[in-house]
């Protein structure tokens, strides 16, 4: 039976099955089946799934209980295929890519759905565009024409797989949700705000701070309007540029502490409180929709109910099943480890190495042990923290680690330059605005990844000098941060495979931390495959390193207690 097998959703829901040959064309003939669930179990065997979009299959083989080994995401892969050909943001359909083939006109893009609250995720994505399975294996056969044209083919082809597999992550942890108390949570809001008032108005603690800083300024003040606290402070001889947190700690007044508490209340209220509540779980599960991929850099985002951005005190809702268990795992300082991988920095790696302290360690060689100073020189390198402190502590860690530095100064200065930067496997940054239509010209998808290479790359016409050193910081930042993204999506589908004999689930991801919902029995098995998963994707993304990467690990059975 062929490893590899292609599948078209059709107009009536059924779909064109065909196994696929070396070469990626049917090596057999096209057959009908009632729907997905139907024609992959009835190929158990088959290694990989070829498809247009995993979000129009998956949700409908999840509903049967079906699961797929691996698939071939071919909007996916556009997406990436594009951007590396400085051609990010144009139309990733595969009826786009089909149109861009022959010539034709090439359709937008549907709108983005808006998510749902409390709903699950939907069985047919809105507006796709159903393309006979003949078109879809002739964008198929291209992409991976495409593909073998790349700086690294075999790392832009590990790529597309990993970000396939993130499809099918994202998918499943959409199915499964998160495990969630709504009394927990209920009861979390009622100790921070204290009881709501009838009509829809705000809970008795707010108004109470409210209150509290109306007083202080001895006029009435709305709290939640940042013109008003700014004018109040004015007033008060107090001159204050904005109503953040910082700004308002150099301050000394008496509204200074129940406007900081009323902000910080005022967030959870608004966008954790009792509606958030009642619109986003449902029997027992949060289910904001993972979105893999949804930003430049590759790191994941929700679509509806700021699923990556819950505060650590509703973290107490998050409950793990009676008999189970939450394994919450966050990497160890993964950007500066994945640093260490891609500039090949012999020192660094040595640092990186170690399950230890990275920080104390770079401290040990650069810093004369000043831990806070080292921390704050690698993200500066990182992040382009180059002026003030941060210039100084640059030229320590240079001194130290001189491959390291330079390589995100390559891509800050290829950046500033608007040339195409990119991450180890092949993620680009989009060029700057004007730049995009000179990226061929300039020869950029056969580019090698900045730093990786003295060969330098071609400068592309049209950019827009005003904007050059904050697309440079971008930049900088882009080379590590992608890498680490692309990195954690190879750890995922280690991971997943890791819990496919086993009643385990991944419930949660973003950037350096995941959660997988487990029977106790099941717990050590969990820490054990994320250890060996992480060193896993390190192999496979980096080639042989000494680098390491190691989590930190709870078990836990409330969210809220791991850290």
């Amino acid at each position: 039976m062929a490893d590899r097998w292609a599948l078209a959703v059709a107009e009536d829901g059924g779909v064109d099955v065909a196994p696929l040959g070396p070469d990626g064309l049917p090596a057999g003939p096209v057959r009908r089946e009632a729907g997905p669930a139907e024609a992959v179990r009835s190929r158990p065997d088959v290694a990989r799934w070829v498809w247009r979009s995993t979000a129009e299959v998956a949700p409908r083989l999840l509903a049967t209980g079906v699961r797929v080994e691996r698939c071939y995401d071919m909007e996916a892969a556009e997406t990436l295929l594009l951007g590396h050909e400085g051609r990010y943001g144009e139309p990733r359909s595969a009826a786009a890519a089909l149109a861009r083939l022959h010539g034709g006109p090439v359709p937008a893009d549907p709108p983005q759905r808006s998510a749902e609250p409390g709903a699950q995720s939907p069985l047919f994505e809105p507006q796709a565009v159903h393309l006979p399975l003949e078109d879809l294996l002739t964008v198929y056969a291209e992409q991976q024409r495409r593909h073998d044209r790349t700086a690294h083919p075999d790392r832009m082809r590990l790529l597309t797989a990993a970000e396939s597999a993130g499809m099918l992550v994202a998918a499943e942890m959409n199915h499964a949700g998160l495990p969630w108390r709504a009394d927990v949570h209920r009861q979390v809001l009622h100790d921070l705000l204290g009881d709501r008032y009838a009509g829809g108005g705000g809970p008795r603690r707010l108004a109470e701070l409210a209150d509290e800083v109306s007083t202080a300024f001895g006029r009435r003040v709305r709290p939640d309007l940042p013109a008003d606290v700014v004018r109040a402070f004015g007033q008060a001889g107090v001159k204050v540029g904005s109503t953040r947190r910082w700004e308002l700690e150099s301050v000394d007044h008496p509204a200074v502490k129940p406007l900081i508490e009323y902000k910080k209340l005022y967030r959870i209220w608004v966008a954790h409180g009792w509606s958030w509540l009642q619109d986003w779980v449902r029997d027992g599960r949060f289910r904001p929709e993972f979105l893999a991929g949804g930003t430049v850099t590759g790191r994941w985002v929700t679509n509806g109910g700021g699923g990556l951005q819950i505060p650590k005190v509703i973290r107490r809702a998050v409950v793990a099943d009676p008999g189970w268990r939450l394994v919450v795992a966050d990497a160890d300082q993964m950007e500066p480890r994945v640093l260490a991988a891609i500039s090949r920095d012999p020192g660094l790696m040595e640092v990186a190495g170690r399950e230890s302290d990275l920080y104390q360690s770079v401290s040990d060689r650069a810093f004369s042990g000043d831990r806070a100073q080292a921390k704050l020189a690698v993200l500066g390198a990182v992040y382009g923290q180059t002026s003030g402190d941060g210039l100084k502590n640059l030229a320590a860690l240079r001194r130290r680690f001189p491959k390291a530095v330079s390589y995100v100064d390559d891509a800050a200065r290829a950046g500033e330059e608007g040339r195409l930067v990119r991450t180890w496997l092949g993620r680009t940054c989009p060029p700057a605005a004007g730049a995009a239509d000179g990226a061929e010209e300039a020869g950029l998808p056969q580019d090698e990844p900045a730093g990786s290479s003295d060969r330098p790359q071609e400068w592309v016409p049209g950019y827009a000098s005003r904007d050059a050193r904050a697309r440079g910081r971008f930049a900088r930042n882009f080379v590590v941060q992608g890498s680490a993204a692309d990195w954690a999506l190879l750890l995922l589908a280690a991971l997943r495979q890791a819990c496919a004999d086993m009643a385990a689930e991944l419930v949660f991801f973003q950037h350096d931390e995941v959660i997988v919902h487990c029977p106790e029995e099941e717990a050590d098995a969990i820490v054990a495959a994320i250890r060996e998963s992480a060193e896993l994707a390190g192999r496979l993304t980096f080639g042989p390193t000494p680098v390491r990467f190691p989590f930190t690990t709870a078990v836990v059975e409330c969210y809220g207690d791991a850290k």
